[in-house]
């Protein structure tokens, strides 16, 4: 069975992370996925119907699109990259974990929250694996469906 849907969290608040974002995404879709990208698909400021609405009807959109993704989803994709996982991303992967979804992760970033551990346990915990660098994540996805 084809799993081909994936949701993608992680963060996204600056130029340099939705840069990031949106070229693995480019990769991921290349390869015959996929992906809902919270940045581009979702509830974004500039866009019908979510550029009319107030901040707190903006935030629901953002909370109730997002949860009806990562149901959807057949693989969740987690960029733990930041000095601590993105925390809307980490409440998503409880979704995501509670779901029985697919769960990966991309740690390229060298810091460490923890002593001798990049990730708190209850975070690593989660993950099906964990891959530390693109070409990984690309490999492990096309091996994925081959299987």
């Amino acid at each position: 069975m084809l799993k081909n849907k994936v949701y993608f969290a992680g963060p996204l608040f600056n130029e340099a992370e939705r840069a990031f974002n949106q070229n693995l995404t480019s990769k991921i879709e290349n390869i015959g996925f996929t992906v809902f990208l919270p940045q581009r698909d979702g509830a974004e400021l500039d866009k019908p119907p979510f550029d009319g609405m107030t901040q707190t009807e903006r935030n629901n959109a953002i909370f109730n699109l997002d949860i009806k993704q990562i149901l959807n989803c057949d693989i969740f994709l987690f960029v733990l990259d930041g000095r601590v996982p993105d925390e809307g991303a980490c409440f998503e992967l409880g979704i995501a974990y509670s779901n029985k979804k697919h769960i990966i992760g991309l740690h390229t970033d060298m810091r460490a929250s923890f002593i001798d551990s990049k990730l708190n346990a209850m975070i690593e915990g989660s993950f099906d694996k964990i891959f530390t660098s693109k070409q990984e994540t690309i490999d492990y996805l096309i091996n994925l469906n081959k299987n």
